[in-house]
Parts: structure tokens; C-alpha cells; sequence
């Protein structure tokens, strides 16, 4: 019986967790991070659910591992890993790895002060202020983004028949903005989003085909982002994403701001240079911006930054023993337990 071994640096980015694999994830080898991502969910997805889930993790973790780019024209490759799956780029993580990754000196930039990240959505730039020894803040410049759909309807167990746009920031996002059937967040417990999101995604699914133009491997909606107006009289709105089976984002959620932001200006309501502060569930706040306008496709999209912070909070060897009947971890959802499988 084998035991795996993963040497981890874990810590925050305003407030949600992200645990950096700094050692022991799988040699893989591929052309691109995105074939690289193939390949991981295919033959190593049990090294996500066993690091992210319980009785490890808990359902609002999330994750990144190191590895080499692909071609000198990056500094380093990011795999992304928590419990909504393998994403394909992940805002509050990319903060958080790009922050510990400098501190710890696993990153070497060849450009102090900019890093330039293979992800599997595409290049992503992180430039990065540092305070001493540590990283003060970390700006994203982020893929490409879009407003995908809008107006769409669905009628959701919960709430009743509901309006919600969708938006493409690395991730595809429905966004469900106050109306008659929802007050806004601020105005609703947060656990009724929690009972409501998991069918609803499953719904809105079922009856609407995300798939990005440019690359069919992304597809689907994996997040809901309710959203209301800010509490902080500093931001411009307020949200709760919703991922996994029943995590709230605890930080205003990078690639869900920049799908806000192409939302917005997909519907002429924030214009090529204008900012926009994003407020988390639990008051912490990122700083988006609109860098310029571009295509995806057929689609008018734009290139939208994020600006945040993380702090590590400790460090920790776990393994993954064969011995272990929850080797690959589980999650308990309100329809019972889900046990995740093994190698």
C-alpha cells in the first residue's frame, strides 16, 4: 500500500483559502497547461478531492500546483484545484499562489515585479508590490472576458422564476441580480443561496449551453454569482459566489469579478478605464478595472484586472494513504454523503 505524499503552503486571499502544492504533485507531461489540465482530471483528479475535501480540506477550499511553463515566454505554470473541480483559472487562488510562491521563493520572475503565468485559460500577467519580505498586493491581468448571454429565465425550487445573465471571466458565471424574487444579498440568509445553488446550477444547465467560442473544452456553468448592493460605502456592489456543492466565496472571487465586469460592460454600463470595487460576503474587497475591449470569437469581450492581497497562514505535509477507506476524500451535502474515488 502506497502512501502519497504532498508538501503544502496554505493561507488566504481576503478570506478564502488557498493551499499551494509546493511539492509532490504528479510529473505530467504536456504541451500546454490546458492539455496539462486534460490530463491531471483524467488520471489524478483523486490528488484534488483527497487534498481539497474533508477530512483534509472542508468545502470552501481551494488550491494551485507548480509547474514548469511550457515555453520561455511564461515564468511558471498554475494548475488549479479545489473543490469545484480543476478550473481552468482561478482569480483568489492565482493571488494567493503568486504571494506565497514569491515569499517562499519558489517564483523567480524574470521581470521583478511581474510574473507571467501559464494558466489553462491563457496567459494570465500578476504584478505584484512588495512591503520588505512580503507581497503587499497582487494585480491580475486576466483572460479574455465576455458577456455570454442575457436575459435568460429559469424557475428555481427556491426563489420562483428567476432573470440571470451569463459571463464568461475564466470560469462561466450565472449572474442573478436583485428583482421580485430575490431581494439582493444583503437582503436573504446566505444559507437560502446555499440550499437554492446546487439544483438551480443543475437547471440552468440543463436548459442553456454555455461553451466558449474559442475553446470548446471550457463549457458549463460552474458558478452562480448572486449579487446586491455594497454594505462598504467604498464599493460599487456586492456578491456571493457560489461553487462546489455548497461553498460561498469568501473574498470577492477574482474571475467572478472580472465576468461582472464584462457583464456590466457588455450592457453599457462600465466603459474602458473605469474601476470597480468588488465586495465579498464577508466585507474584504478587490479592485477590478476594464484594460481595453477585445473579441472572444464573435463575442465582444473585454481584458479586466483584479487587484488583492493574501497572507499565509501556515505550512503542513499531508499524505494520501492506500490504507485509508476516505483516501480520496468525501463531502457531506444535504443529500447525504459523497465519497470521491480512489486511484
Amino acid at each position: 500500500m502506497a502512501r502519497h505524499t504532498f508538501f503544502c503552503i496554505d493561507g488566504h486571499t481576503c478570506g478564502n483559502p488557498v493551499r499551494l502544492v509546493a511539492g509532490g504533485g504528479p510529473r505530467i507531461e504536456a504541451t500546454s497547461m490546458f492539455e496539462r489540465r486534460q490530463k491531471f482530471i483524467a488520471d489524478y483528479d483523486w490528488i484534488r478531492t483527497g487534498l481539497m475535501f474533508e477530512p483534509r480540506g472542508h468545502d470552501m477550499m481551494s488550491g494551485s500546483i507548480l509547474y514548469p511553463p511550457s515555453s520561455a515566454d511564461y515564468d511558471v505554470g498554475v494548475l488549479y484545484i479545489e473543490t469545484s473541480g480543476c478550473l481552468p483559472m482561478c482569480g483568489h487562488g492565482t493571488i494567493g499562489t503568486v504571494t506565497m510562491a514569491i515569499e517562499e521563493g519558489l517564483l523567480r520572475p524574470k521581470t521583478p515585479g511581474l510574473a507571467r503565468l501559464e494558466t489553462p485559460a491563457g496567459l494570465v500577467l500578476a504584478e505584484y508590490r512588495m512591503e520588505g519580505e512580503y507581497v503587499a498586493s497582487v494585480k491580475l491581468t486576466n483572460v479574455a472576458s465576455f458577456l455570454a448571454a442575457e436575459g435568460l429565465e429559469i424557475d428555481c425550487p427556491v426563489f420562483g422564476r428567476l432573470t440571470f445573465d451569463v459571463a464568461y471571466g475564466g470560469n462561466f458565471y450565472a449572474i442573478i441580480e436583485p428583482q421580485e424574487n430575490f431581494p439582493g444579498v444583503g437582503g436573504i440568509p446566505v444559507d437560502m443561496l446555499v440550499q437554492a445553488s446546487p439544483g438551480l446550477r443543475v437547471l440552468m444547465n440543463d436548459a442553456y449551453e454555455m461553451v466558449h467560442p474559442e475553446n470548446p473544452g471550457i463549457k458549463g456553468i460552474t458558478h452562480l454569482q448572486w449579487t446586491g448592493p455594497a454594505a462598504d460605502p467604498t464599493a460599487d456592489a456586492r456578491n456571493a459566489v457560489f461553487y462546489g456543492d455548497k461553498a460561498i466565496d469568501r473574498s470577492p472571487c477574482g474571475t467572478g469579478t472580472s465576468a461582472r465586469m464584462a457583464q456590466l460592460h457588455g450592457k453599457g454600463k462600465l466603459k474602458v478605464g473605469e474601476s470597480f470595487v468588488h465586495e465579498s460576503v464577508i466585507g474584504s474587497l478587490f479592485t477590478g478595472g476594464v484594460k481595453e475591449e477585445v473579441l472572444v470569437g464573435h463575442k465582444r469581450g473585454i481584458i479586466p484586472t483584479i487587484e488583492g492581497w493574501a497572507v499565509k497562514t501556515g505550512t503542513s505535509t499531508i499524505s494520501l494513504d492506500e490504507r485509508d477507506p476516505y483516501m480520496a476524500g468525501f463531502s457531506v451535502t444535504g443529500s447525504g454523503v459523497k465519497r470521491y474515488p480512489r486511484p
